[in-house]
């Protein structure tokens, strides 16, 4: 079968890359055309568009960049009819992704929700459209069902991926020689983003923090779809930037500093303490905060159902902030043993499957049926 899939960041290229390998294991003939990045054209799909020419952060740099969306968008489309697929499979990204599945909709072609978009953070009311235009939807966070329940709509609950690549990691037993590391001296990690704008939102703060904790080393995970380069003006004593490494990175980290995203549920399945911080434009901060509905932002948060780890948003994201919360996850053993009995809450509420397995099962015993 034709599969037409669509991821426009750096994680969900990650995801999708998993579930294309499960999907040609399910289906020997399964061909790939794809928006997304390096992995989805490693496990064999047709690039259309690199997920960095798409990235955006934050309302304001959307509206911003309008017709650039614009021009994105109908290009999809023609591609989309000329390819005719079985199946579009949507990975997150819901301002692009929505857009498509009522295009695909209107011309009759099926389509499926891999990783639901995070309606159930702001304009619940979209579930509706949701249900109208998505014929299968494959949600990775257990909060997510009881959501669409309420409203009607069944989806498939198959795990967590996320979890799934945790668990899956097998250390690097050389982490600290092949960079450089001083084994005797604990690693503060420093997880800033992927995208441009978010790093430069994020990491200069994060580093500002650094005469207190010089008993630490800082290393921040730098990640190749930025040019190395880039990364220089953020070096200085005590911090190292390591480069595609992040998972062994939490596995040897004490504590943590975490832009907020999927990278809080991985540090926190790592089990390490953290610290997460959040910042943006003045104005996309003010129109996220009138119509964002949850009490957090951050994925370990929202799956607990309660603070677990201290969330430092917006004005609050500053470097004394920081001193102080980052004391508290290296020195706090109360605190910490708080922090660590949250995650083992998580962790039983996600479960143990192979989320892309299973997504990929389901996916093609629908298309046959």
């Amino acid at each position: 079968m034709k599969y037409y899939v669509i991821a426009g960041e750096r994680s969900g290229d990650f995801h999708a890359a998993r579930l294309m390998r499960a999907l040609k294991q399910q289906d020997a003939q399964a061909e790939f055309r794809c928006w997304g990045g390096d992995l989805m054209q490693a496990e064999g799909g047709t690039l259309v568009h690199h997920y960095q020419e798409m990235a955006i952060m934050g309302f304001l740099e959307a509206a911003t960049s309008v017709f650039r969306f614009r021009r994105f968008l109908k290009e999809c489309q023609q591609d989309l009819l000329a390819y005719k697929p079985d199946v579009l499979i949507l990975v997150d990204y819901a301002g692009f992704n929505m857009r498509v599945a009522r295009f695909a909709k209107e011309h009759n072609l099926k389509v499926f929700y891999y990783i639901s978009p995070k309606i159930w953070a702001w304009n619940q009311g979209r579930v509706h459209k949701v249900k109208a235009l998505v014929d299968k939807m494959f949600v990775i966070l257990p909060f997510e069902r009881e959501f669409y329940q309420r409203f009607g709509y069944e989806v498939d609950y198959i795990g967590n991926p996320t979890a799934d690549a945790v668990y899956e990691h097998e250390a690097d037993d050389d982490f600290f020689q092949r960079n450089s590391l001083d084994p005797e001296r604990p690693i503060i990690a420093v997880l800033p983003g992927s995208r441009k704008q978010e790093i430069e939102e994020m990491l200069f703060e994060m580093l500002r923090i650094l005469p207190p904790f010089y008993d630490y080393q800082f290393v921040v995970a730098g990640v190749k779809n930025l040019d190395a380069n880039y990364y220089a003006h953020f070096e200085r004593n005590n911090v190292r930037i390591i480069f595609e490494q992040t998972y062994d990175l939490l596995r040897h980290a004490k504590a943590a500093l975490v832009t907020s995203g999927t990278a809080t549920l991985e540090t926190a399945l790592f089990d390490v303490p953290q610290v997460v911080c959040y910042r943006t434009s003045a104005i996309s901060y003010q129109i996220g905060k009138a119509v964002i509905k949850v009490p957090y932002i951050s994925l370990v948060n929202l799956i607990a159902g309660r603070e677990v780890v201290k969330e430092l948003i917006q004005s609050n994201f500053t470097a004394r902030n920081l001193v102080d919360e980052l004391h508290r996850v290296l020195d706090d053993e109360q605190y910490i043993a708080q922090v660590k009995a949250g995650y083992a809450d998580i962790r039983e509420k996600l479960g143990r499957t192979n989320a892309a397995e299973k997504a990929a099962e389901l996916m093609v015993g629908y298309l046959k049926k």
